[in-house]
């Protein structure tokens, strides 16, 4: 079992130091590990994804120097096999958003082979015996379309299947889902069990419709919540004010995300208190909600992450969004206390 309080408000999202959308040195990447540790971080999520075995490659080679007695809390996924690429792929190019030297690239396979082959080369390249947490990666028809119902079905006949297996025999932790969305998630619901969803931008400043029916569910399911993205891919990182690129769901920001973002920020203002930090405390204030992992690519954004959530917000920064329709009125808000790692 995992002890979810043990993860810390404030957790690693790892994508970033397996080269997410550009290259990071090996030094970087440790630096930036010892500055989560050294901050009292202590939950480290990574994926086979990230960097195509990168991500965990890394992390597997500085955790075990600063936490050999591996009190970290760890969690990684399955649901992409890692294949080898074509003799004459330039490794140095972006690959499915990452720049990385690996010579293999990820492939959809939800099948109960798949998941347990993976499950083990995560732990050689984690340098771990038994990984925490296990989240299924991207299922869903935010990802695959029309091509859902089948891949659903080979998950939860098959991956599904494996994961129940690990957690029930004591291999794993936790299980759960690592997803952009959370329809797939009652859907899993709806014939299985989860511990835990990995929920990437779904309930943040920006947009709180899960709040309607998935996470009512997982409080009657006793499902945690670790929040991904909570800065919806950026644009609540930095708000609009100062231009340049602003993208929201992976994307380009439209013009309706853009003037939202700019009402927030405005009442963020007003009340003397960063977008970023608004948007870092606000998902944990909901009771399901465990951990928000933004990610991180250097010890800069270590440290200023946790700076902003040890920034008090006043209950009026929250009444004044409501008031003016920016968050629901349903959502609950946090107390005006440091929140900290």
């Amino acid at each position: 079992m995992v002890d979810f309080g043990a993860l810390g408000a404030l957790g690693f999202g790892a994508a970033a130091i397996g080269n997410l959308y550009r290259a990071t040195t090996e030094e970087n990447a440790a630096e930036t590990i010892r500055a989560a540790w050294t901050a009292g971080i202590r939950y480290f999520d990574t994926a086979p994804h990230y960097g195509f075995g990168l991500s965990e490659k890394r992390l597997g080679l500085t955790l075990p120097q600063i936490d050999p007695g591996e009190i970290s809390i760890l969690s990684t996924k399955v649901g992409r096999r890692l294949d080898p690429v074509l003799p004459d792929t330039d490794l140095g190019t972006l690959r499915q958003g990452f720049v990385t030297p690996e010579p293999v690239e990820s492939a959809f396979d939800y099948s109960y082979d798949s998941v347990m082959r993976s499950y083990d080369a995560s732990r050689q390249r984690l340098r771990r015996e038994r990984i925490d947490i296990l989240y299924a990666h991207d299922i869903g028809r935010f990802t695959h379309g029309e091509d859902h119902p089948r891949l659903f079905r080979e998950f939860m006949d098959g991956g599904y299947r494996a994961m129940r297996e690990l957690r029930d025999g004591g291999a794993v932790g936790a299980i759960g889902l690592g997803v952009n969305e959370y329809a797939v998630c009652e859907e899993v619901l709806a014939e299985g069990e989860l511990d835990v969803v990995l929920l990437a931008g779904r309930y943040t400043l920006l947009e709180q419709d899960s709040l309607a029916t998935f996470l009512p569910l997982c409080g009657r399911r006793d499902v945690k919540i670790v929040l991904g993205g909570p800065y919806n891919s950026g644009i609540l990182a930095k708000g609009v004010r100062r231009g340049g690129d602003l993208y929201y769901n992976y994307e380009p920001a439209p013009q309706t995300i853009i003037d939202r973002v700019g009402a927030i920020e405005n009442i963020c203002a007003e009340h003397g208190v960063p977008i970023a930090a608004a948007a870092l405390q606000f998902p944990l204030a909901h009771p399901q909600v465990v951990s928000v992992i933004p990610g991180m690519s250097n010890p800069r954004q270590v440290t200023e992450a946790v700076r902003l959530m040890r920034i008090d917000i006043a209950p009026a920064l929250w009444s004044d969004l409501k008031d003016r329709g920016l968050i629901r009125a349903d959502a609950p808000v946090p107390r005006p206390a440091h929140v900290t790692p």
